[in-house]
């Protein structure tokens, strides 16, 4: 997708300075690098009905309250951190690599172990980077609940989201900037899909893509990545991000709960192909063409290799992850009701993808305290 071309403004006649090196305007090319323009077409609400009428948003506004944090007192951004170290040597994708580096004709044939470890480190860094882009199409999103969703209780808690998000959005950007590197830029995955959601006129569609999609799919690649990290102030960050994405989740299926219950048949069929859409129709989002770029090696050439390698040993780069993802999402959308509207039109798809074998394990609306780092380090200090 282009960049939409921002306009001219003529300042030639303000009292702004627009001189010397602090104020020199950007030109028009680095505008466009640098903004991205969507056009949202949902109305907004005002709501002069204060009463505070449901009882679990109350509950988990009043908890996300109590569990702000602070980026920049609460973690120590004085860690040392040896990036290239730190970086995951095990990661599916850096194995798969030294047996395509094995194949005839590889285009890894001649790679040492420096390269290796240099795939490592730029795979966490692009991991990261999508992560901080997210997090702020995710901000966007929960600005836009804000102001879209009629009850005043969702309201209230969208905007400790919209809080969190810009909060993550800050920790990503300054770990990747302080700690790694120059930053990978978004993939068009994921840009398009966070578009489709500022765009829709829906409110509701807001909430089921990023609450219940992007903010599942989160918890599964931050708790990915938690796994195999040892680098503390990392470490530290993802567990704070994960307890607010616990909570995120949960204020999506109890506001989307309560509302599927009023649609028809032909709203939820509607919903149910988004989510449809948004899952096992789209696997674009394993590419990353960019990180083969920065080795020198064409994407192009390198992904037939990779192919072979995936089917001769069995081990797919993201099958470990694609499960964390489902094992929260199918029962999330389980508590929707959205499984078995239309005849069980979405539990049929999900089965036949495998999918089902997940639909009984605990949802995010019951389990998400759970997740509440921050809570737990604040009673361990205070014990102390």
């Amino acid at each position: 997708m282009s960049t939409t071309d921002l306009p001219n403004t003529d300042l030639s006649n303000t009292d702004i300075p627009i001189t010397g090196p602090d104020t020199t305007l950007p030109s028009a090319a680095e505008m466009n690098d640098a903004f991205k323009l969507v056009d949202d077409h949902a109305q907004r609400i005002f709501t002069w009905k204060y009463d505070r009428e449901r009882d679990q948003l109350v509950t988990l506004y009043n908890k996300a309250m109590a569990s702000q944090w602070n980026s920049v007192t609460e973690l120590d951004w004085a860690t040392e951190v040896d990036a290239e170290r730190e970086a995951n040597h095990n990661h599916p994708t850096v194995a798969l690599a030294r047996v395509v580096a094995e194949a005839p004709g590889s285009p890894l044939k001649n790679w040492s172990e420096k390269e290796f470890r240099q795939l490592a480190l730029e795979l966490q860094k692009a991991n990261l980077s999508q992560f901080m882009h997210g997090e702020q199409g995710a901000m966007m999103v929960a600005a836009k609940i804000v102001e879209t969703v009629p009850w005043i209780d969702a309201k209230y808690y969208a905007s400790t989201q919209t809080m969190d998000e810009a909060r993550h959005t800050e920790v990503f950007a300054k770990y990747l900037h302080t700690k790694l590197g120059d930053a990978y830029p978004m993939s068009p995955f994921l840009e398009e899909q966070i578009t489709v959601l500022l765009e829709d006129s829906r409110w509701d569609i807001a909430y089921l893509g990023m609450q219940i999609i992007i903010e599942s799919l989160a918890l599964a690649a931050f708790g990915d990545l938690l796994r195999t990290t040892e680098e503390p102030l990392l470490k530290k960050l993802l567990r704070y991000v994960m307890a607010d994405e616990a909570r995120h989740v949960a204020f999506g299926i109890l506001s989307l709960g309560e509302y599927y219950q009023e649609l028809t048949e032909p709203e939820l069929k509607d919903r149910q192909e988004f989510m449809l859409e948004n899952t096992i129709r789209n696997r674009s989002r394993a590419s990353t063409p960019e990180v083969w770029e920065r080795m020198g090696v064409s994407f192009e050439a390198v992904l037939p290799h990779f192919m072979e390698a995936i089917k001769s040993t069995g081990k797919s780069p993201l099958s470990g992850f694609q499960r964390g993802f489902f094992a929260k999402l199918v029962p999330n959308t389980r508590k929707l009701g959205l499984l078995d509207a239309n005849n069980g039109y979405l539990r049929e798809q999900w089965g036949a993808a495998g999918l089902m074998e997940f639909e009984f394990a605990e949802d995010t609306a019951s389990d998400y305290e759970a997740y509440d780092a921050v809570a737990s380090d604040r009673a361990a200090a205070t014990a102390n």
